[in-house]
């Protein structure tokens, strides 16, 4: 092998067969193997080639002493081979030429090796006449193994035979795509037969509750019971899950909500990356309590309003809200059991904490003589309902000592759990609700029950609110084509960011108390002030994966009121008085200020359109009650002009009645209507346009939400 070395010329054979020189760039021991470059078409090739393949292709490289040839054959071999060689002398002076030469070379060789057929054919005529002559065939003269394939048959067995020996790259990777095919055939063969034991194979979200089954598995579950101790807080944050409802096992809906032990919840929010690969983003939530699908109303009003009522016995206010997307279970929680579109008043938190307060009242407070009244009012659109007086409509107002009333509120004495049940039954009855694709009872309004006590003299002694919110889903409204949706949505938009800042401001000393930002706040304004004062809120949460969305700003929410994370609750701490940095530009209303206030404190959830809409929203309500009312005044003021018309018209059937006179009244009467109509038509004017800015402003909401 001395005639292998690097830089010199040798022939190749290439994979579609064809033959051409190239230079030995480099010499492989270990693998028994060469590398050679070309040029071919304007750039250098290189390749690996294995050394018998070089060997048997230029045996003249080849040290070891060739094999004597026959007597014929020789003769052929000698002439081929010195020109065969003569040309390698000649050719492994200089690098490898253009293909294009190479093939010509290559021709000229086979041409001079090879005698022509016409030539080989007489050849063969020749010698078959003389072994006729000699009594032997012309076979028999000629060698036992004819070299019809010559150097390319072995080429092709030492190609062969390594490669059995070593695999190519190209190989090898194509034997590994092989058996990843395999492994991900096998894999979905055995998730296939996975939904077919589990019944699951329709299912489009199979995967993801795959994925969440395997996430539970791992859990430890410590579920809440009725032997946990029930600590103290002054503002309670808690988070019920109700089951998945008939509508979403019949749509195969996949439970997204894991409550692991009594203060934790897991959402397992779906995710699709670029490449359509599933995973899921567990995101976890830590509040006061967690109740799961199997926990009962007992339960929820164990841990959370039942604390409460030694509070409104201590003379302190107390208050418990429901919060949620519509048809999470907020009326199901507060009101009782649905069945069709009857309610069971008595398995709710109105008509159990109802019972505990008489309960209290007959034993451990019997000596403070107090009386039990009730009210049942809605806030809705902005404006307060009377549910137990036929809906009358209610105005709130604040007097000169900062004290906000509800005037014509009716409050019904009550003297045990049943007169309890039928008011609110009754008020269940008339309240606002609506059909919605997520419940065919839909909670339009804020429904708020108070259970008062007073001492003898009528004096309040303490009083228990017990909310159950309007839909958080519906504050998304506010974009919508329909003024009244509009109106509702942004009312509660405001409305539960305004009562999230009052009930911070209540656990923080010294924050201000944003309650004339909303209707809502404002009413409750005795509950978040003072220290004798005691807030709990439920969040209610939907576990189907359709309500991922609805479910996840429940929870934030829900988080944000408290903040029980790892900088710690709120409860107790010292307010940051934002409003002391706040100077908002022009004379503001107090309402005014704290709504803009309100929305400074909430930059990332209402935008500057979405505030000058609720600013329009609010001086439109504003407005509308000022129409409103001077339409009375009107009304009224007709009645005496009717009168007076009357008294008037009458002097006319007298015989000699003041003729002057009768034409001045009636001018000065003709007079005050026209002032009074005119002024009332400048009101219902500014109105009117303030009715067209804010549907303009609705328009540039939805431009930014688009």
């Amino acid at each position: 092998m001395d005639g292998l070395k690097i830089g010199v010329n040798v022939d190749i054979q290439r994979t579609d067969g064809r033959i051409h020189s190239a230079v030995i760039s480099g010499i492989n021991t270990d693998t028994s193997s060469v590398t050679v470059e070309w040029f071919e078409r304007g750039e250098t090739k290189g390749k690996e080639i294995e050394l018998e393949a070089i060997v048997s292709l230029n045996p003249d490289v080849c040290s070891e002493p060739p094999t004597p040839p026959t007597t014929r054959e020789s003769k052929i071999s000698k002439s081929s081979d010195s020109v065969r060689i003569q040309k390698n002398k000649k050719s492994r002076i200089s690098y490898a030429r253009p293909l294009s030469e190479q093939n010509g070379e290559q021709d000229s060789q086979q041409t001079i090796m090879q005698p022509p057929p016409s030539a080989r054919a007489s050849t063969r005529d020749k010698q078959r006449g003389r072994g006729q002559q000699n009594g032997h065939t012309a076979d028999a003269m000629l060698p036992s193994s004819a070299p019809a394939a010559g150097p390319v048959q072995a080429v092709s067995k030492a190609n062969a035979a390594a490669a059995a020996r070593r695999k190519s790259n190209v190989v090898t990777e194509i034997e590994r795509l092989q058996k990843n095919r395999e492994e991900r055939r096998a894999r979905q063969a055995e998730l296939l037969q996975q939904k077919v034991d589990t019944g699951d194979v329709n299912n489009p979200n199979w995967a993801f509750m795959q994925m969440i089954r395997e996430f539970r598995s791992n859990l430890e579950y410590n579920p809440l019971t009725l032997s946990d101790p029930i600590e103290d807080h002054q503002i309670s944050v808690c988070v019920r899950k109700r089951p998945l409802n008939k509508r979403e096992l019949s749509k195969k809906d996949v439970d997204v909500i894991t409550a692991p032990n009594k203060d934790h919840v897991i959402l397992h929010e779906p995710k699709t990356k670029v490449d359509l690969t599933k995973y899921l983003e567990n995101q976890n939530f830590r509040f006061d309590y967690s109740f799961d699908d199997h926990s009962t109303n007992e339960i929820v009003y164990r841990y959370t309003a039942k604390p409460l009522i030694n509070t409104i016995f201590d003379g302190g206010m107390a208050t418990c809200f429901a919060y949620g997307q519509t048809g999470s279970g907020k009326t199901h929680t507060m009101g009782g059991d649905f069945s069709g579109k009857t309610q069971d008043c008595a398995k709710g938190v109105y008509a159990l904490a109802a019972k505990d307060v008489f309960k209290l009242l007959s034993a451990k407070y019997k000596k403070m003589d107090l009386h039990v009244g009730a009210s049942f009012f809605e806030i809705y659109s902005g404006k307060v309902f009377d549910l137990l007086n036929n809906k009358t409509k209610l105005r709130v107002l604040e007097d000169g000592k900062q004290t906000v009333q509800v005037v014509g509120l009716q409050e019904v004495n009550v003297h045990n759990v049943d007169d309890v049940l039928k008011l609110i039954a009754h008020g269940n009855n008339v309240r606002t609700s609506g059909q919605t694709s997520a419940n065919q009872h839909s909670s339009r309004s804020h429904a708020v029950f108070q259970i008062i006590l007073r001492k003898k003299n009528k004096k309040l002694h303490g009083k228990f609110s017990l909310i159950d919110l309007a839909g958080n889903e519906r504050g998304a409204d506010t974009s919508s084509s329909n003024r009244q949706t509009r109106m509702e949505g942004a009312e509660i938009n405001k409305s539960l960011l305004a009562l999230k800042e009052c009930i911070r401001a209540l656990g923080r000393k010294g924050a201000h108390l944003p309650f004339r930002a909303s209707k809502l706040t404002q009413v409750l304004r005795d509950s978040f002030i003072g220290d004798n004062t005691r807030t709990c809120m439920i969040a209610m949460i939907s576990p189907g994966l359709s309500s991922c969305e609805h479910t996840l700003n429940t929870l934030r929410y829900a988080n944000r009121v408290k903040e029980l994370g790892p900088g710690g609750s709120v409860e107790g701490k010292v307010a940051i008085r934002e409003e002391d940095n706040f100077s908002p530009t022009g004379a503001l209303s107090p309402q005014s200020s704290d709504l803009a206030l309100l929305c400074t404190q909430n930059e990332e959830e209402v935008s500057a359109e979405l505030y000058t809409f609720h600013e329009a929203v609010s001086h439109l309500q504003e407005i509308e009650e000022e129409v409103v009312d001077e339409h009375r005044n009107l009304i009224a003021a007709s009645r005496h002009w009717l009168e007076d018309d009357e008294q008037l018209i009458s002097l006319t059937d007298e015989v000699d009645y003041d003729v002057e006179a009768y034409a001045q009244q009636l001018q000065d009467l003709c007079k005050g209507k026209m002032v009074a109509l005119q002024k009332f038509e400048a009101r219902l004017a500014s109105f009117r346009t303030q009715l067209t800015e804010e549907e303009a402003m609705s328009k540039n909401i939805k431009r930014s939400y688009k």
